[in-house]
């Protein structure tokens, strides 16, 4: 059987938040079978429980920010694409802030405190959203799509003409049946333009941001005395973020999801539609050695464990 997921213990994260500047920490605790992944204001003992859901996702201006009941829980692709990587299922993520810490600008940080904190398997099986027909959404030259595929697979082409983002970098395929999240995804960093900084700072965006947690161009270069980590770092991080969004469902998918030109909004959108369909997708588990697709057999140990 393909078990679900929680920690073993619980572990703290504390940091700023990328677009608010403030001081954050969250703390991350095991949670029962089924429950899924609840976010909790502690700082605002009034506020409603966040079961992550696509519906809840009500601002992506440069990150995804769950919106309910008046209440922001913002900047979660980072964190949640750490949870679709180590496989968890069932967390209380408890924040004293309106916006989770962007600690290096990628997920590798919460993917380290996740692994020491521990990994338990629960008695129950796993529910994955297998897609069953191809779902897309486009807007202009913009497009992601949903495919039926024996896995998981994500691509994406990202369009950037400056001279420090070769053509050649800006397309990649990763199919998790041969590749590790933790080493080829989890540390590509966010980036940012320097004359994008005054934009939007007016709109009250990335007041957190640094050479610590973000990659900075300017007009010819990465001005970042450490450079890339990744040849291709830019769209390595597109493909962090569209793992954390694609996460907001709740539970892993058995599917191919590609892009171009895609971002938090298209993500969403996307997830909203598969859903909309009710012959689009189905409810998966496997809970017997043989119902496993073949493909899944070989994922690798940092991404969904399977």
């Amino acid at each position: 059987m393909i078990q679900q997921r929680t920690l073993k213990q619980p572990v703290k994260a504390s940091g700023v938040g990328l677009h608010s500047g403030d001081r954050v920490t969250l703390h991350m605790r095991p949670a029962p079978i089924d429950s899924g992944l609840i976010f909790r204001r502690v700082d605002l003992p009034d506020a409603p429980e966040f079961h992550v859901a696509p519906d809840l996702v009500n601002d992506t201006r440069l990150s995804s920010t769950l919106v309910k009941e008046g209440v922001r829980v913002a900047t979660i692709e980072h964190l949640m694409s750490a949870f679709a990587g180590l496989g968890l299922d069932n967390l209380y993520i408890d924040i004293n802030a309106q916006e989770t810490p962007i600690m290096d600008g990628s997920a590798a940080t919460f993917v380290y405190l996740l692994q020491q904190a521990g990994i338990v398997e629960q008695n129950a099986p796993k529910k994955f959203v297998r897609v069953l027909k191809t779902v897309e959404v486009r807007e202009g030259d913009k497009w992601v799509r949903l495919e039926p595929h024996d896995g998981y697979k994500v691509s994406l082409t990202i369009e950037f003409r400056h001279p420090a983002i070769s053509k050649s970098s800006q397309s990649v395929t990763i199919d998790f049946a041969n590749t590790s999240f933790v080493t080829e995804i989890s540390r590509a960093r966010t980036f940012g333009f320097m004359h994008e900084v005054e934009m939007m700072r007016e709109m009250g965006l990335g007041r957190g941001g640094s050479f610590d947690n973000a990659i900075v161009l300017d007009e010819y270069r990465v001005l970042n005395g450490d450079g890339l980590r990744y040849e291709d770092e830019f769209v390595r991080h597109k493909v962090l973020d569209a793992i954390g969004d694609l996460y907001i469902l709740g539970h892993p998918l058995i599917g191919a999801f590609s892009g171009f030109k895609s971002g938090h909004m298209m993500n969403n959108k996307l997830l909203r539609a598969l859903l909309a369909d009710a012959s689009a997708w189905e409810w998966v588990t496997f809970e017997k050695p043989e119902q496993v697709p073949n493909s899944f057999h070989r994922l690798q140990p940092a991404f969904v464990s399977i």
